[in-house]
C-alpha cells in the first residue's frame, strides 16, 4: 500500500457525538470542528495536496468554487499559512460588503477572479492555461480542481476511516450519510472502506451535481484512488447510495422548510449547519431516517460549512 505524504494543518482527531434531537438519538462525526479558520472537509484534502504543492516548489495555488466556496476559503488560507500566493476562480459576482467565505478570501489577500455560470462551465482550462502563462515566467503554480477532488486529495478522507474505526466499534453503524458536492469526501470514504472489506453503506446527498453525475465521479474517484494507492482492492457501487432531490432550489439556494429544521437544530443542540451543504443534507438525514426511530444506526457527518450561515443572514433569522 502506497502512502502520500502530508502536512499538518487540521485539528484531528474531530470527536463524534452522541446527539438527542427531538427525542430521537444519532451519532454525528464533527468535521467542523477540524480548525477555525479552516473548519470543515476540505482541510483534510488540503493536507495532501499541498505536500505535494510544497514538493513541486509551486509559489502559486490556483482553485476554484462557487463565491462562498468552503474549499476556495480554505485554499486561500492554507495559502497564507505557508506563505504561498492563491488564485480563485470564482462562479459568482463581486461584492463589495463581501460576507462569509468570500469575506474571508478577500481578507487573505487572495487574487479573486470572477467568473458567469456560462464561462464557470471551462474554468479547468482556464486555470491550466493561466498557470502556463507563470510557469513560462518561472513561477510554479499548483492547481487544484473543484473541492480538491483528486485521487490524492481524498485520501483525507481515506485516513478519515481510520480514524473513525479508532472512535467507535463500526457494527454500531451501517451507514455514513454526508453531503456531497463534488463527491471527493465520498469518494475518499468509499476507499478508506474499502481497505477494510466493509460493507457500510455511503449516503450521499448530491447538492450541486444530478443524481447519475455525481454517482459517476463518486465512483470514478473512489476506484481511481484505490487503483493508485492500494492497489487489488475493490470498490462496491452497490454501498453508494445517492439520495437526490434534496437540493431543488439549487446549489445557492435554500428553502424556508430547510431553514426551519436547521435552525430548530441549533437551538436544542447548538450545532449549526449550512445552507449549501450540511442544511440540506441533514435534512434528507431527518425525513429518511431520523423520523423512522428513535435511535439512528447511520453516521451523520458534519462537513462544516459554517462561514455559508453569513451569507444567507436574513433567511437564518427570518423562520
Amino acid at each position: 500500500m502506497k502512502s502520500p505524504g502530508k502536512i499538518q494543518l487540521a485539528n484531528i482527531p474531530t470527536p463524534v457525538q452522541e446527539i438527542v434531537f427531538e427525542g430521537r438519538k444519532f451519532l454525528i462525526k464533527r468535521d467542523d470542528l477540524t480548525g477555525a479558520e479552516l473548519s470543515g472537509n476540505k482541510v483534510r484534502k488540503l493536507e495532501y495536496l499541498l505536500y505535494q504543492a510544497r514538493k513541486e516548489k509551486a509559489r502559486y495555488l490556483f482553485t476554484c468554487g462557487g463565491d462562498q466556496s468552503n474549499h476556495a476559503r480554505a485554499t486561500a488560507i492554507a495559502a497564507a499559512k505557508l506563505g504561498m500566493k492563491s488564485k480563485l476562480f470564482l462562479w459568482g459576482r463581486d461584492k463589495p460588503n463581501a460576507d462569509g467565505n468570500l469575506f474571508l478570501d478577500k481578507l487573505t489577500g487572495a487574487e479573486i477572479f470572477f467568473m458567469n455560470k456560462k464561462n464557470y462551465d471551462f474554468v479547468n482550462e482556464i486555470m491550466q492555461e493561466e498557470s502556463e502563462i507563470l510557469r513560462k515566467k518561472g513561477t510554479n503554480v499548483y492547481v487544484i480542481p473543484e473541492g480538491g477532488s483528486t485521487t490524492l486529495g481524498i485520501q483525507g478522507y481515506v485516513s478519515f476511516i481510520d480514524e473513525l474505526s479508532r472512535q467507535i466499534n463500526f457494527k454500531q453503524i451501517d451507514g455514513i450519510l454526508l453531503a456531497a458536492g463534488t463527491g471527493g469526501t465520498a469518494a475518499g470514504i468509499m476507499a478508506g472502506l474499502s481497505q477494510r472489506n466493509s460493507n457500510i453503506r455511503v449516503y450521499a446527498v448530491n447538492v450541486l451535481y444530478n443524481e447519475y453525475v455525481i454517482r459517476k465521479k463518486i465512483l470514478q474517484l473512489a476506484q481511481g484512488a484505490v487503483m493508485e494507492f492500494n492497489p487489488g482492492n475493490e470498490i462496491n457501487p452497490d454501498n453508494l447510495s445517492v439520495l437526490n432531490g434534496y437540493s431543488e432550489e439549487g446549489y445557492k439556494r435554500i428553502n424556508r422548510d430547510k431553514v426551519e429544521l436547521v435552525n430548530k437544530l441549533f437551538r436544542e443542540t447548538g450545532i449549526l449547519l449550512d445552507p449549501a451543504y450540511t442544511g440540506k443534507a441533514f435534512y434528507a438525514y431527518y425525513h429518511k431516517f431520523l423520523l423512522k426511530q428513535k435511535k439512528s444506526k447511520v453516521l451523520f457527518l458534519h462537513t462544516g460549512g459554517l462561514f455559508g450561515v453569513f451569507g444567507r443572514k436574513m433567511e437564518y433569522l427570518a423562520v
